[in-house]
């Protein structure tokens, strides 16, 4: 008898222990870190109760300016205009333009998007306020 095949043999016998096996092989993986993140859900940006991201523009930056939203459903931004003067959130790829008057807040609906990077800016200062939509 050929000692490696005694342990195969064994598993047969006892389906479960593969299955075991193969499950503390697989859980080893992800505890090291092995697993890719392409496994794990999209961590979508934070909504508030009324399932609205919210976007503060405060020293002509906005916050967060990175928003992820799931592809393929409608979103809706808050934005909160904290500064003093009127910026307009504009977005060419999101065919979006929307003038929030200073110490004010305005919402921008978002259609369901494909997925992929949707740039945005406020007009009145493009040079700092900037952002970027990311449906995932």
């Amino acid at each position: 008898m050929d000692e490696l095949a005694a342990p195969a043999r064994d598993m047969t016998r006892r389906p479960g222990a593969a299955l075991g096996l193969a499950f503390g092989f697989i859980v080893s993986l992800a505890a090291s870190g092995a697993v890719s993140a392409q496994t794990a859900a999209p961590s979508y940006t934070a909504t508030n109760a009324d399932g609205q991201v919210v976007v503060t523009l405060q020293n002509r930056m906005f916050n967060p300016a990175e928003i992820h939203v799931p592809a393929g459903k409608r979103t809706q931004l808050l934005v909160k205009n904290l500064d003093d003067t009127a910026e307009e959130f504009d977005s060419t790829a999101l065919k979006v333009e929307k003038v929030i008057a200073g110490k004010s807040e305005g919402v921008v609906r978002l259609p369901a998007l494909d997925r992929g990077r949707y740039p945005f800016i406020g007009e009145y200062h493009a040079d700092t306020a900037k952002g970027v939509v990311i449906a995932e």
